[in-house]
């Protein structure tokens, strides 16, 4: 007899959980800042890379927000002639999703692809931390490099700049972006036609 009030009061309990479960204030902030740089390009450099090697010397890099809505941006990340890389931000219950989306030039997936990681922390609306999540580290191991499941990806906006950071014990790299000067909007990266 007893059952039926209590079920209800739990479902009533798990009703109000999803509906209370959304971006941090903060989150919310850094995605509407990004998003109101949409549309338009700007060029970077990288600031910090203790590993260097990586095929971005000499090369222009160039960062657009290319598409966004209100709970999505994709982000592309050139790299002179590569244009295979997109950063995608993803409002979701419970914070913001960060993957990285790497496509080959006749736009079929990259085998490391669709790694990244999720919000742990409310952050703030200039800084936002997506340390790897399980799929991506499962990811890393089966490609042959779990050393890199100690990822953590950061992105930082300020009036002048755009900062994309990965860190992990012993290993980063930093590119800057340069906020008071919009280039010209980049080719369509791969993938996205």
């Amino acid at each position: 007899m007893n059952i039926a009030p209590v079920f209800t009061f739990a479902a009533l309990l798990s009703a109000n959980a999803l509906v209370s479960a959304a971006p941090a204030p903060a989150q919310d902030a850094f995605f509407n800042n990004l998003k109101q740089l949409c549309g338009k390009a700007f060029a970077g450099k990288v600031t910090v890379d203790n590993a260097p090697g990586g095929g971005f010397d000499n090369k222009l890099l160039v960062m657009h927000l290319r598409q966004c809505d209100n709970n999505k941006l994709h982000i592309p990340f050139h790299v002179g002639d590569d244009a295979s890389r997109t950063w995608v931000i993803t409002k979701t219950e419970t914070g913001l999703q960060l993957k990285h989306d790497h496509r080959h030039k006749d736009g079929s997936e990259d085998r490391l692809t669709q790694y990244g990681g999720h919000t742990l922390e409310p952050g703030w609306a200039q800084v936002q931390s997506f340390p790897a999540d399980q799929e991506t580290k499962e990811l890393f191991v089966r490609e042959g490099i779990p050393q890199s499941n100690g990822n953590t990806w950061q992105m930082y906006i300020y009036p002048t700049v755009f900062t994309y950071r990965m860190v992990r014990e012993g290993r980063e790299f930093k590119v800057d972006f340069d906020l008071t000067k919009p280039i010209a909007v980049p080719s369509t990266p791969w993938g996205w036609e």
